[in-house]
C-alpha cells in the first residue's frame, strides 16, 4: 500500500521508497523517511497530505506519497 492510500491518524512503518530518482531518495532520507521508520498521515489535503515523521510534520504531494510504501 502507498502512503496516498493510508488512513489518517494511523501509524505505519515505511517498507520502502519506490523511485529511481537518487535526488528524491536523498531528500526523503534527510527528512527521516526511509525503511523501518514510523510515519503517520495527519491529514489528507487537496493534492497531498500532511505526514508526521520523527516529531516533525511535512506537507507532501500525492505524487511523492505514491512513492512511499507502507
Amino acid at each position: 500500500m502507498t502512503l496516498k492510500e493510508a488512513q489518517q491518524g494511523v501509524e505505519y512503518i515505511i517498507k520502502g521508497i519506490n523511485t529511481d530518482d537518487e535526488e528524491l531518495n536523498s531528500f526523503l532520507f534527510t527528512l527521516g523517511c526511509y525503511s523501518g521508520e514510523p510515519i503517520t498521515v495527519v491529514s489528507h489535503r487537496n493534492g497531498g497530505c500532511v505526514v508526521s515523521i520523527k516529531y516533525a510534520r511535512y506537507n507532501i504531494d500525492y505524487q511523492l506519497a505514491e512513492a512511499i510504501l507502507v
